[in-house]
């Protein structure tokens, strides 16, 4: 391979090009993506879903789902549904689906042979004095005092464990190893404890349950993974994964010299977000949000909900790439990828979030004239469609002041501008209601300048959008806005997590009017209102009543929020 080449690969890929040129593991690569199905996955689990499936992909291996099902307690067959259509949205298809359930009774005979050989026992401490005899860091760990138990008596109080005779608690059982290792992971691990409610899949059969670090190498071991890949945070558990695989393969000389080996990564963090799933659960039990789905949040559900595309999202995990060291991306790097993605994607309609009327007082009172307007500049192949001009239409509110400083090229009194894809107008007057609000607007337009007439070259400074009064429909606009107010909300350890999040994140518009071309869109239609941003049909549409979801405005505003602050 030329070096230039090796420079566009990422470390992960550098080395499965290697194991495959040395024919490790007979030329294989099987790689697995283990969710638990805990929750609805999040935008860093879709890093890890690209690494997985695409390395997979694209040296001719395979990659299986593995949903890591080990605690009965947090898991549901909804986040296992959940996780399936996320996945294959992001346009990515399984080899096959396991479970780690599939596997307690391989694991149980594991650790029944552990106990055998004297490397495993029964503890009766309680979490806080396993806790406090495992020591710290700079001090050694103490022995249990049921380190040494009779080997017997560790393998009848196992039963016990599993036949619901011990209460959720009162017995673990560990792994004899090193309470002095300077890897904390090695002072007498946990391998299983007692859980007594019923599993998604097993019901009551079983009573005890793996911890992650037994059951998760094992599984790989058992599938034939050649390739586990996580993020970094397990890079201090690849020793306990290695020991307990070391093991196991004591048990299984006929598996000759295959060995599955752990890699990691850099994971996902985002500024003005979280990516805990306990503090998402948190806000959707809290009702601070409304469900994962909601566009707010960082969960691929919410994310296409918002507007997002599978493209953008492999635009942007391939801006961040993988590597070793931990660290922060902007959201503004998201936000740009579907920004540049929906650009070359999305057709362009009008639509006016806070309507105000402008009556062009010179024309016709019953006559239409249809406009064409362009559904994308950036792909001819996309053609056009018509839009109906009358004597009475809707403008942004914003986009008219009644005293306007000199640098205001919009619309005020006696002043030019031109409604995009027709004519040149000059307002003339207003009329406000009792309460001082402008009501109506007037204008007068020149018929001359026309778009696409050689009199519409004349240069004005404005160009506005504007919809139809008698040929616009009504629609709901939800403007959505990044969830919290800090940059990086995990650090602010001394404040309460919902001081922090941003009251502004969703401004819901009702009142608003798009043109009728979009009557017949369907839920989850991407489009550019012009000059407002990229939105999307939300799913909660019904006949007659459009919903549009912001995904994101045209040019990013929030870093000059935050510098002018």
């Amino acid at each position: 391979m030329s070096e230039e080449n090796k420079k566009s690969l990422n470390f992960i890929e550098i080395i499965v090009e290697k194991d495959l040129s040395e024919n490790r593991n007979s030329g294989r690569l099987q790689t697995r993506f283990p969710p638990e199905p805990n929750g609805y996955l999040h935008i860093g689990h879709a890093k890890a879903i690209c690494m997985d499936f695409g390395i997979a992909k694209k040296y001719g291996g395979i990659c299986n789902l593995r949903f890591d099902d080990t605690n009965p307690s947090r898991e549901d067959t909804e986040y296992v549904d959940s996780i399936k259509e996320d996945i294959q949205w992001l346009g990515y298809r399984w080899q096959n689906i396991y479970y780690a359930s599939d596997y307690f009774p391989q694991l149980w005979d594991f650790a029944v042979a552990l106990i055998k050989s004297g490397k495993a026992y029964i503890d009766e401490q309680s979490s806080e004095e396993i806790a406090r005899q495992k020591g710290t860091p700079v001090l050694a760990g103490t022995d249990s005092p049921y380190r040494n138990r009779p080997v017997e008596e560790s393998l009848d109080l196992f039963e016990k464990m599993n036949n619901g005779e011990v209460p959720e608690g009162a017995m673990v059982l560990r792994a004899k190893m090193d309470m002095a290792s300077p890897n904390m992971h090695f002072r007498d691990p946990i391998i299983y404890r007692a859980i007594h409610c019923p599993h998604h899949r097993t019901g009551y059969k079983w009573k005890a349950y793996p911890m992650y670090d037994f059951a998760h190498g094992q599984s790989d071991y058992f599938e034939g993974v050649t390739h586990s890949i996580c993020t970094l945070e397990f890079e201090v558990h690849r020793p306990l994964y290695d020991y307990f695989i070391d093991e196991l393969k004591k048990l299984h000389p006929e598996d000759g010299d295959y060995r599955t080996r752990q890699f990691e990564f850099n994971r996902l963090n985002l500024t003005y977000t979280i990516m805990s799933k306990r503090k998402l659960l948190q806000l959707v039990q809290e009702g601070l949000v409304k469900g994962w789905d909601d566009p707010r949040m960082p969960t691929i559900c919410g994310l296409r909900r918002r507007g997002y595309t599978p493209e953008s999202i492999h635009k942007f995990i391939d801006k961040i790439g993988y590597t070793k060291y931990d660290g922060i991306i902007d959201m503004a790097l998201l936000e740009y990828s579907i920004r540049e993605d929906l650009n070359i994607k999305a057709k362009r309609v009008s639509a006016v979030i806070d309507p105000v009327k402008l009556i062009i007082t010179n024309y016709p009172e019953n006559q239409t004239e249809m406009m064409e307007s362009i559904n994308n500049p950036e792909d001819e192949s996309m053609g056009s469609h018509e839009i109906a001009f009358t004597r009475e239409l809707y403008i942004e509110r914003d986009d008219f002041m009644e005293e306007a400083p000199k640098k205001f090229f919009r619309m005020t009194q006696g002043q030019e501008v031109r409604l995009k894809n027709a004519y040149i107008v000059k307002c003339t007057g207003f009329k406000k209601d009792t309460e001082g609000n402008i009501e109506e607007i007037y204008a007068e337009y020149d018929p001359a300048t026309k778009s696409g007439m050689p009199e519409s070259n004349r240069k004005v400074k404005g160009t506005l959008h504007w919809v139809s009064v008698s040929h616009s429909i009504p629609a709901e606009v939800r403007l959505y806005d990044r969830l919290f107010t800090v940059e990086n909300p995990g650090d602010e350890k001394d404040r309460d997590f919902h001081e922090l999040l941003n009251p502004d994140s969703l401004i819901v518009k009702t009142g608003c009017r798009v043109e009728k071309e979009l009557e017949n869109a369907k839920a989850l239609d991407n489009f550019q209102f012009q000059r407002l941003g990229y939105f999307n049909v939300d799913p909660d549409s019904e006949n007659g009543k459009l919903i549009f979801n912001r995904t994101v405005p045209l040019k990013d505003s929030w870093s000059k929020i935050v510098n002018k602050n």
